[in-house]
C-alpha cells in the first residue's frame, strides 16, 4: 500500500512538472510570437520601392542618374512619407529582359516591394509587363518610352511619368513645317525606339502638309556616318530630322559638321541629339541644332532652378534628363503614398492615387491621362547656342500639354 501511495505521489509530481514545463513553453512561444509580431509591425513602417535600373553595361549612367534623382527627392524629405520610412531596393536590370524578369520576381517574393519603378530599356519593360500585371504590382515607368506600354500593353497597374516616343517625335512635326521648311529628310538609329520617334514626327509633319523626301537608318552603335551623310547632302531639302542618342549622337553631330552639312542644311531632331550628357563631347558642332524634349537644364522656372541647384550641390555635376525623371517619379510616388496616409496594402488604391497626382515639377505641369495611363506634359523646342566658348541649350518655343493618343 505504501509502495502504491508513493508511486501515485511520484506520478502527480511528474504531471505537475510537465505542466509547468508546458506552460513555460507556451509562454515562451507566446513571447516569441509577440516579439515577431512587433518586428513585423516595425517592418510595416517601411515602404519599399523597387528600382529596376541598369548599373552595368551601356545604359549604366542612365540608370545611375534616375536613381540619383530619386535619392535627391527622398533625401529632401528625410526618407519619410506619411510617417513611414522609404527604402529603395535597387536591382541591376543589366538592360537584359530575362535577367530583369528574374530580378523582378526576387523583389516581389523576397524583398516584398510595394511599388516598382524604372526601367531604362523598353524591351525590359515589355518583358516584365505580364508579371507586374499578374501580381497586381503598382509600376510607375520612369524612363522606357516605347509606345505600347501605354497602348496595347497597357495594364491597370502600369502608369508612365516619363515620355512616349510618340510625344517626342510628334511634338516637332507641325513646328518643323512652320519654322524649317516643306521638305525634310529623315534619319535615325535602326532600332524600335528610333523608328517610333521618326514615325511620330512623319505623321505630324505630313499632316501639316510637309513632304518626306527620303529616309535612312544607320545601325545602332554606328561609327562612320559618311556614306549616310553623303546621301543627305542634297539641295532639294529644307532640313534633316534625326534621332540619335548617347555615343551615336556624339558621332553623328560631329560628322555632320565635318562633312560640310552644318550651316548648309538645318539639323533638327529629338533632345537626346544635344542632351546634357553628350554636348560636352561634341564641342561646338551642335551649334544651331533645334530639338524637342520635355525638360532642359536651361528652363527658367523656380522649380527647375531649385532642382538644378540641389542636384549640383549633392552630386557635384549637372542633372540629366534621366535625373529629372527619377526626381519626378519619386515625387509622384510620395504624393500617392501621402494621400493614402502611408497605407500601401491595397495596390488598386495606390494606382488610383498615382493617377490623380498633378504637380508642378522642374519640367512644368504634369498630370496623367486616366485613359492611357500616360503623362501629359509640355514639350519644349530648344536651340543649341555657344555661350562663353561652350554650348548650351535655350528654350525657344513650347508645345503645351501634349497628350499621347493611346493607340
Amino acid at each position: 500500500m505504501r509502495k502504491f501511495t508513493r508511486n501515485w505521489f511520484i506520478l502527480i509530481v511528474c504531471i505537475l512538472l510537465l505542466s509547468a514545463c508546458s506552460s513555460g513553453a507556451i509562454n515562451t512561444a507566446t513571447k516569441s510570437d509577440d516579439k515577431g509580431k512587433k518586428e513585423n509591425d516595425s517592418a510595416d513602417q517601411t515602404i519599399k520601392i523597387g528600382a529596376l535600373l541598369p548599373a552595368t553595361g551601356v545604359y549604366a549612367s542612365l540608370g545611375e542618374n534616375v536613381n540619383n534623382g530619386m535619392e535627391l527627392y527622398f533625401e529632401e524629405h528625410n526618407w519619410e512619407v506619411a510617417g513611414k520610412k522609404i527604402e529603395i531596393v535597387h536591382e541591376d536590370s543589366e538592360a537584359d529582359p530575362q535577367v530583369s524578369l528574374r530580378k523582378l520576381r526576387k523583389m516581389i517574393e523576397q524583398d516584398k516591394i510595394d511599388i516598382l519603378t524604372g526601367p531604362i530599356s523598353t524591351a525590359v519593360a515589355y518583358a516584365i509587363r505580364d508579371d507586374v500585371d499578374k501580381n497586381k504590382l503598382p509600376f510607375l515607368v520612369s524612363h522606357a518610352g516605347g509606345n505600347d506600354l501605354t497602348r496595347s500593353k497597357r495594364s491597370d497597374y502600369i502608369w508612365r511619368s516619363s515620355f512616349s516616343s510618340w510625344q517626342i517625335g510628334h511634338s516637332m512635326g507641325q513646328w518643323a513645317f512652320n519654322n524649317v521648311g516643306k521638305k525634310i529628310y529623315l534619319t535615325a538609329a535602326d532600332y524600335a525606339f528610333g523608328h517610333e520617334v521618326v514615325e511620330a514626327f512623319k505623321e505630324a509633319y505630313t499632316n501639316a502638309g510637309g513632304e518626306i523626301v527620303d529616309e535612312v537608318y544607320p545601325p545602332l552603335g554606328n561609327n562612320d556616318y559618311s556614306s549616310y551623310l553623303g546621301k543627305m547632302n542634297r539641295d532639294d531639302i529644307d532640313g534633316i530630322y534625326a534621332f540619335f542618342a548617347g555615343s551615336d549622337a556624339v558621332r553623328f553631330v560631329q560628322q555632320y559638321e565635318q562633312y560640310g552639312l552644318k550651316g548648309k542644311i538645318p539639323l533638327i531632331g529629338s533632345g537626346w541629339l544635344v542632351a546634357e550628357d553628350v554636348r560636352p563631347q561634341q564641342g561646338n558642332a551642335p551649334e544651331g541644332i533645334k530639338s524637342s524634349i520635355f525638360w532642359d537644364y536651361s528652363l527658367e522656372t523656380e522649380e527647375n532652378k531649385k532642382f538644378v541647384e540641389a542636384y549640383e550641390k549633392k552630386f557635384n555635376k549637372r542633372p540629366s534628363i534621366e535625373s529629372l525623371e527619377g526626381y519626378d517619379a519619386a515625387a509622384i510616388m510620395a504624393k500617392a503614398i501621402e494621400s493614402l496616409n502611408g497605407d500601401v496594402s491595397d495596390p488598386t488604391k495606390i494606382v488610383e492615387q498615382i493617377s490623380s497626382v498633378e504637380l508642378i515639377s522642374p519640367r512644368g505641369l504634369i498630370k496623367f491621362d486616366k485613359d492611357t495611363h500616360h503623362v501629359i506634359q509640355d514639350l519644349y523646342i530648344v536651340e543649341t547656342v555657344v555661350v562663353d566658348g561652350s554650348t548650351e541649350n535655350k528654350v525657344i518655343d513650347t508645345i503645351s500639354q501634349v497628350v499621347d493618343p493611346g493607340k
